[in-house]
């Protein structure tokens, strides 16, 4: 079996043993010894109501001790009454009750013997108690005069203590006690002056003895008051009580302690005990007690009164409580005083008892016995139970000790000291056991035991021997004992290792040698790995109602796998697995999960893993997060006309420092119930002083910020008003306006609430035309408008606005301009000329219109444009008009998006806010030719093993009279490597369709078409297609071309092809797959690339860079020789047009958009526009 050691545990088991030896050795059972009582019973009480009652008295010994008993003091056999039913091998007996068991009562001592000595128990009192009862007697009614005292006597029968007595009516009800009416010490009712009220028929007293179970109760007492009349009036009752009472007053006289034991008296109480001091007294008035002590004041912590005063009690009594204490009784008649002499008395007690031991041949044996007590105590010795007879005993024998010299194994005895004084005696008893053995080793062979690195090893060897062993530990390896500062062998023979290592796990060996022989044991030590652990995460601070998990990582040694446990706590406490009601907090085994954390889940919670050699424990304080408690005890100080301070106590933080404070305010006369911010503190500051403005009734309240958020708001400060005053400021942005040209409409912001500043606010509104001597024209209104009417078109007005109320004006109003009402302009723009740009793009200027003509604010010009025929087939067009507006006041603009090669009319107006005046004269201009569109379509014919027929259709916008086409083609892989770009100029704008020759069979090929003008020519329209695989087509000619069926399918499949074509060429004309970025990036119009280089110059980076990429290789324009127009406009050039192209500054804001006359930037091919590819 191996032994696990821990230090802790070692420390406490050393520390027993070697207060064990203080008291006595223990001698094993195998070894000869005298008898030693090891249990018995104490005083006993046999209550009636027990079936049986059991005497203790057990022993040790060897031999095995017999037992015998006395009862008051004289032999008493446990075979003498078939009642007692006798253990076998002890001295413990039942005594069985069959109802009669009062002769069992008495004194019983238990002897238990052997052939060495005689053990003897401390004396056990028996207690057979009977039923108590009151005798039944008739007991005559008591009749006393009003005034007078008396004692109702209750005499309760003797029983087990606690005796609690009781006064009672018959109905069950106390008889209520006070100063005039209490109750004694011995349970009797003493009433210091009766009333008529006293007088009842049924005082009846009960004696409560819980220990029995038993309550009983006196028959009921009459007690009857009795009045004197007056011998001379007795028609006069309250003569009569008058004179009574005036006769019957009287000084206190001391009923308790009795008039028989004089002014003084003695007490005796036990040390340690409480002393009951009683004093009743009767007279009329009713006598007031009082006590004190001679000498010295009444100890305060342990003496109270009780029973209304008449009673000083005074616990754990010591002998400073020795003394004379007084008590007085007092009226309005006298006083009178009874001393009562305290003498504090002891039981005995032991200063020095004898103990036990075991002694070797020839050595001596001294026994002490010392008690004290009060009076003092009588000791008395005897050997084996029996007093000693100094004559024939061969050692000495005094009062307080024995002598024996040069002891021998017939020495061998038990012996007993006691101390009697008349409180109680005491016994103590002493084995002498001589002994002459070879060393007997206690603890098993071969144990093994365990402990952890660091820690103390404790291997045991316990000896028992007489004479005395001498105890040697070595390693098994070694012959040499084990020395130096690690080792210590204690005398029981214990040996420590202090602070282990892995070097130290082997076995050891304990040698025991004395004078009669000697043993050996061995001991196996094995040092295990220290437990450890760690916390994660390490003092979490986490957000109330968040979650929180920790963990307990530990490590052990593997030989405590079995005994590793692991657990939590919370400040110490344990923590239950899965406690909380609601599941919260969860432990298993190495995690602690708690979700909705509360503020009461702050703490350290510490992991504890036990093994059963080492206990180690890891914290982590968990800090809980929230948001402030509010501010409370808001106070108001510092009252001013415009101020006001405010303090307040802080909230609690909840661990997150508060870094603002927020003051709301509420004026119930403007906007009752409505809290708005007034300001805010930074930092923890608790006091501000808050500048208000005048006839303001605010209360106040507090909102405290951190790091989590705002508190509550706390409970609103008490109300404070401001006074009145007139206002400190005028309304602000004034301005004028009209909808109608002769009217005037000035408005401004009204003052808010708290800028009135008083009661009764109004607006005085004063004006005067600019340009006329006049005077200022006033008006006060209440409302934040006033309208003047008939007033002259477009005519500025100086005016101003001053706030009043009825505590004065504010201060004096700047002066503002206003214009009266506005009309439509009534003239257009001159002179209009247009600027031929590009084939797109054309620059519209003109003269402005005279100032007096606009009639109000000059917002700008608007541009119209439509476009009238076109100079390619010269056929006329339905007047599709576009407009650009040109805000502010200009004389020229940007007409960008326009149709090549045709003729356009223009005009321009002038508008205000009122409205658009007259437009110009039509100017008739025309733009030149451009680019042309995509071919319509690009389809492959004739595919053969080295050469395929294109075919494709015109543009569907020339843009001008075309010169030719450009077809190229270059072969594509699977892969991003590309072919040699070919190309082919046909300058037959008549052309439709071409041949191209020695291509690679079964090669991949993608071909592009541009047409082209004297411009340049225009985005690609491209196609892809396969060669055949030589020797296919020859076969596939000659055996199915020739078949009816198949020139029915190829015509099917060219109508199909017709249609999906017809499909992709209109949705293409809708918007095509690509964007207009990617398309102008892969075919760039040269008229139009110049225009966006002069107008998106500043904007590029607004373009995608996710635009699709071309293939591998260099990309270049097949019209990089074509030179883009060059413009010197700029972005204001531009203006507003009717499909929102341009923003109100005139600047561009998107793709061209608008009437489909427009030219388009889409390709209208049927498939996709690419960029042509080089190699």
């Amino acid at each position: 079996m191996e032994i696990l050691l821990s230090t802790k545990r070692i420390n406490i088991c050393l520390l027993f043993f070697v207060l064990n030896l203080a008291e006595g050795i223990e001698i094993p059972l195998s070894v000869a010894q005298v008898p030693t009582i090891t249990d018995q019973s104490m005083t006993q009480v046999a209550y009636p109501f027990d079936e049986d009652f059991t005497i203790k008295c057990e022993a040790k010994g060897n031999p095995q001790p017999t037992f015998n008993w006395t009862k008051d003091e004289k032999p008493f056999s446990l075979l003498s009454d078939p009642r007692i039913i006798a253990s076998r091998n002890s001295g413990t007996f039942v005594i069985q009750n069959q109802g009669i068991i009062a002769d069992f009562q008495g004194k019983y001592r238990c002897y238990a013997s052997n052939e060495l000595g005689t053990a003897m128990s401390e004396e056990i009192e028996i207690i057979v108690p009977s039923v108590p009862k009151f005798p039944k007697e008739k007991i005559e009614p008591i009749e006393v005069e009003y005034g007078d005292a008396v004692v109702l006597h209750c005499n309760p029968p003797r029983g087990i203590p606690p005796l609690h007595i009781y006064w009672m009516n018959i109905d069950l009800q106390h008889i209520p006690q006070d100063e005039r009416v209490s109750m004694s010490l011995k349970g009797d009712l003493y009433i210091a002056n009766v009333e008529e009220n006293d007088s009842r028929s049924d005082y009846c007293c009960f004696a409560a003895f819980p220990r029995l179970r038993t309550i009983v109760q006196k028959m009921p007492m009459t007690l009857m008051v009795t009045r004197i009349k007056h011998t001379n009036d007795s028609s006069s009752p309250n003569a009569a009580v008058t004179k009574a009472n005036f006769i019957k007053e009287r000084k206190p006289k001391i009923l308790i302690p009795p008039e028989s034991s004089g002014s003084s008296s003695s007490v005796t109480v036990i040390k340690g005990g409480v002393l009951l001091l009683e004093c009743i007294a009767e007279g009329l008035p009713t006598p007031h007690l009082n006590w004190i002590k001679a000498g010295r004041d009444l100890p305060k912590d342990r003496a109270v009164t009780e029973s209304f005063g008449k009673v000083l009690k005074i616990e754990q009594v010591s002998a400073a409580d020795e003394g004379t204490y007084e008590c007085t009784a007092s009226n309005s008649m006298g006083r009178v005083k009874h001393e009562f002499q305290v003498h504090v008395e002891e039981p005995p007690r032991w200063i020095k008892k004898p103990t036990s031991d075991v002694y070797s041949i020839e050595s001596t044996a001294l026994l002490l016995c010392e008690a004290t007590g009060k009076p003092e105590p009588t000791i008395k010795w005897k050997r084996n139970g029996m007093p000693i007879d100094k004559r024939t005993y061969r050692g000495r024998v005094s009062a307080g000790e024995i002598s024996i010299t040069n002891l021998q194994l017939q020495d061998s005895a038990v012996y007993q000291c006691e101390a009697t004084n008349k409180h109680g005696a005491i016994l103590a008893t002493a084995n002498v056991n001589v002994l002459n053995i070879a060393p007997l080793v206690l603890t098993s062979d071969s144990e093994d035991y365990a402990t952890v690195v660091g820690f103390n090893a404790f291997l045991h060897c316990q000896v028992f021997a007489s004479p005395p062993a001498v105890i040697t530990w070595m390693r098994d390896d070694s012959t040499m004992p084990l020395e130096g500062l690690r080792y210590t062998v204690y005398e029981n023979g214990t040996l420590e290792i202090r602070e282990t290592k892995k070097e130290d796990s082997g076995s050891y060996t304990c040698w025991v040698t004395n004078l009669v022989g000697k043993s050996a044991i061995t001991a196996n030590l094995g040092i295990r790995d220290a437990t450890k652990l760690v916390v994660t995460p390490e003092n979490p601070q986490v957000l109330k109602s968040h979650s929180v998990l920790l963990k307990c990582q530990s490590e052990y040694d593997s030989h405590l796998k079995q005994s590793f446990k692991l657990s939590w706590r919370k400040d110490g406490d344990e923590l239950q697995i899965n406690s909380t009601e609601d599941g919260r907090i969860i432990t298993e085994m190495d995690t602690l999960f708690i979700s909705r954390v509360t503020l009461e889940d702050q703490g350290i919670y510490t992991c504890v893993a036990s093994t059963s050699l080492d206990s180690v424990t890891a914290e982590s304080q968990l800090i809980v997060l929230d948001v402030p408690d509010p501010p409370e005890e808001l106070l108001l100080s510092e009252k001013q006309n415009r101020s006001v301070r405010l303090s307040w106590k802080a909230g609690d933080s909840h661990n997150s420092p508060i870094y603002e404070s927020i003051v709301e305010f509420e004026v119930n006369r403007w906007e009752p119930g409505k809290w708005q911010e007034l300001t805010r503190i930074p930092g923890n500051n608790t006091t501000v002083v808050l500048s208000l403005a005048p006839y303001m009734n605010s209360q106040f309240r507090v909102i405290s910020v951190n790091d989590v958020g705002r508190s509550k708001a706390s409970a609103s400060s008490a109300r404070y008003e401001t006074p009145p005053t007139a206002p400190d400021k005028n309304p602000e942005n004034i301005r004028v306006e009209a909808s109608e040209p002769n009217e005037m409409v000035m408005k401004w912001e009204p003052l808010k609430p708290m800028e009135q500043n008083g009661p009764g606010l109004e607006y005085k509104v004063s004006w005067r035309q600019q340009g006329v001597e006049t005077d200022w024209n006033e008006e006060t209104v209440k409302k934040h408008s006033l309208t003047l009417r008939n007033t002259p078109t477009f005519v500025p007005y100086d005016i101003k606005v001053q706030a009043v109320n009825n505590f004065g004006s504010g201060p004096e109003p700047n002066v503002t301009t206003g214009y009266s009402g506005e009309d439509i302009p009534d003239a257009a723009p001159s002179s209009v000329m247009v600027e031929v740009m590009n084939s797109t793009l054309v620059k519209a200027i003109w003269s402005s219109i005279p100032r007096d003509r606009v009639r109000g604010h000059l917002k700008g010009y608007k541009v119209i444009w439509w476009k009238t025929r076109s100079l390619l087939d010269g056929k006329q067009h339905h007047p599709d008009k576009h407009f650009l507006t040109f805000t502010g006041d200009r004389n020229y603009g940007m007409i960008p998006g326009l149709e090549p090669f045709s003729e356009f009319h223009l005009t321009v107006l002038a508008f205000n806010a009122k409205g658009a005046g007259p437009e110009s004269s039509p100017t008739v201009f025309q733009t030149p030719e451009g680019v042309p569109e995509q071919p319509r379509f690009l389809r492959l014919l004739n595919e053969d093993k080295d050469s395929v027929t294109l075919s494709w259709g015109l543009p569907r916008k020339p843009n001008g009279f075309l010169t030719g086409y450009i077809l190229q083609y270059q072969i594509i892989n699977e892969t991003d490597e590309i072919g040699a770009l070919n190309d082919v100029n046909i300058t037959n704008p008549s052309t439709f369709s071409w041949r191209i020759s020695n291509l690679s069979s079964s090669t991949k090929y993608k071909f592009y078409v541009r047409a082209c003008t004297i411009k340049g020519c225009g985005k690609p329209i491209t196609e892809e297609g396969l060669t055949m695989t030589e020797g296919t087509y020859a076969g596939i000619y000659e055996g199915i071309s020739t078949q009816g069926w198949f020139i029915g399918l190829m015509c099917a499949i060219a109508l199909l092809t017709l249609l999906l074509l017809t499909m992709c060429f209109v949705k293409r004309n809708k918007g095509g797959k690509y964007s207009v970025k990617e398309k102008e990036d892969l075919h760039p119009d040269p008229e139009a690339q110049s225009i966006k280089d002069e107008i998106f110059g500043e904007y590029r980076y607004l373009e995608s860079d996710s635009d699709e990429k071309p293939l591998k290789g260099s990309l270049q324009s097949l019209n990089g020789d074509i030179k883009a127009t060059e413009s010197a406009d700029s972005l204001v050039d531009y203006g507003e047009g009717d499909q929102g192209m341009f923003n109100e500054d005139g600047s561009f804001i998107g793709a061209y958009a608008g009437s489909k006359e427009k030219g388009s930037v889409e390709s209208t091919g049927s498939s996709t526009a690419t960029f042509p590819l080089h190699a």
